[in-house]
């Protein structure tokens, strides 16, 4: 079954659908250590109406010290329950992130079998300034079941990574931002190693984005982006950046300009940079 499903909804189409009963709406902002922030209680101080909190910090395999990485199918499908998601809905997601933290949402539900995802483009950035209707109340979700199938050839690890540098089968797309791709920049995490790897290829997820209110480009100017920087959209494409979050940027924006022939690595730099025997690139 070819994915198909619209990956972008306008704050306009989800105003009008707010209430429509088939439509689960979702916060799934999260925000960098080192920025101060709380995504938790921001939710909690105002959200889009009905919408329920996805929190990546505990939707994830936290047996792994890696942040946030991939929950089992069981976790992850106990938890869409909790959250009143399941099959045959429609699903929006939005952030309040600088990091657009949704498309890493988006990507984990598609990962694991939901088809109809989309996310809410600007944000509750846009959202907010059009002075749309808030609430600070979270709601009582109904329990839904939700059938979890992992699709493994969404996901790429460090394994395969490794060997991805002897066959260059995959092109490697890196979506941070460049001072931290040519390793000038300190990454945020600490004891990590500064640059890229090998062969990679960067496009800062921001590219993609409008700067003046935060939407995504058209299809033709995010096409024109990963060519500019040597992108050969004829090949199979992994995407990657400092934790597995903006490197689902880069899969929204492929997934846009119907490519689908990707994954995302999701240990990203996290991973590879704080490995002993990675080989590191820098510029």
């Amino acid at each position: 079954m070819a994915d198909t499903a619209p990956a972008l909804v306008s704050t306009e189409w989800l105003a009008e659908h707010l209430s429509a009963p088939d439509i689960r709406i979702v916060d799934a902002s999260w925000h960098l250590p080192d920025q101060g922030r709380d995504a938790k209680a921001e939710y909690r101080e105002a959200h889009i109406p009905g919408a329920v909190f996805f929190d990546m910090d505990d939707i994830c395999d936290q047996d792994c010290a890696l942040p946030h990485m991939l929950p089992s199918a069981a976790k992850m499908a106990s938890r869409m329950r909790k959250l009143g998601i399941g099959d045959g809905n429609r699903v929006i997601v939005y952030d309040n992130s600088d990091l657009r933290s949704a498309a890493r949402a988006w990507y984990m539900l598609k990962c694991y079998g939901l088809w109809d995802v989309a996310i809410l483009d600007g944000g509750f950035q846009k959202w907010k300034k059009e002075h749309r209707e808030t609430e600070d109340i979270p709601p009582i979700p109904r329990e839904r079941h939700f059938t979890a199938r992992f699709d493994t050839t969404r996901v790429r690890d460090l394994r395969h990574m490794l060997r991805n540098i002897e066959t260059s089968k995959e092109q490697v797309i890196d979506a941070r931002a460049p001072g931290r791709f040519s390793g000038q920049d300190p990454e945020p995490r600490p004891g990590m190693k500064s640059g890229h790897i090998p062969g990679s290829l960067n496009v800062c997820f921001r590219q993609l984005l409008r700067p003046e209110d935060g939407t995504f480009k058209s299809p033709d100017e995010i096409r024109r982006t990963f060519e500019d920087a040597g992108v050969d959209l004829k090949k199979p494409l992994v995407t990657s950046c400092g934790s597995g979050v903006t490197a689902a940027v880069l899969s929204l924006g492929l997934y846009l300009i119907g490519h689908r022939d990707n994954a995302l690595y999701d240990g990203s730099w996290a991973e590879w940079g704080s490995h002993p025997e990675t080989p590191v690139e820098t510029q």
